[in-house]
């Protein structure tokens, strides 16, 4: 196996950046020391939670559990965890209760992919669609030229009033050829078939 940072492999890291880039959310409890994860999707979302509890056991006490929301939502989630090297990933993360990009952030296939899966969507003409409005302007500034690092092209998208992440035309084909490998079954379809 092989370790990136601390006892984390270079799969768990990359599970939990791209979480993070995503709908992961990190938080260290007043009077403890490391941080922990918390990974919470629709219940629809039940076969992707159980490949990232799967992934990420070893740091988990339990298995995800649904829980019901207000409304008819129905959650499905688990928590990791406080541990060290969470920690180091969490300084990186927040300012504050800040989720906040690292100036330093890499891209690598797994990472995209779980982001992809957690907030990326795909338009009836095929443009596809990182959902970053919760990032400042600044912020999915260092996520472009990230992108760009890796040789995909994309640019801000105003939706409303926030912008987004959209992944150029002429980049989609080698987005989905980064991705692919790695998309669970049950997330296929946000694919896009290109030749």
């Amino acid at each position: 196996m092989v370790n990136t940072v601390g006892s984390l492999t270079k799969l768990e890291r990359s599970i939990i950046i791209g979480s993070l880039l995503g709908d992961g959310y990190m938080r260290i409890i007043p009077g403890r020391s490391n941080a922990f994860l918390e990974i919470n999707h629709s219940i629809k979302a039940k076969d992707y939670v159980d490949f990232k509890y799967n992934s990420l056991k070893r740091f988990c006490k339990s298995a995800p559990i649904e829980r019901k929301n207000n409304g008819d939502r129905i959650a499905y989630r688990f928590f990791t965890k406080q541990h060290k090297d969470l920690t180091l990933i969490y300084n990186s993360f927040y300012k504050g209760k800040t989720k906040v990009i690292p100036k330093d952030i890499e891209l690598n296939p797994m990472v995209l992919a779980i982001w992809y899966m957690d907030d990326g969507s795909k338009s009836r003409d095929s443009d596809i669609y990182l959902n970053t409005q919760q990032f400042s302007f600044k912020d999915q500034k260092i996520l472009l030229n990230a992108l760009r690092n890796i040789e995909v092209r994309a640019r801000l998208n105003k939706d409303k009033k926030y912008y987004r992440i959209r992944i150029l035309k002429e980049s989609v084909c080698e987005f989905m050829k980064i991705i692919s490998p790695h998309i669970i079954d049950s997330m296929r379809y946000k694919l896009v078939m290109t030749p």
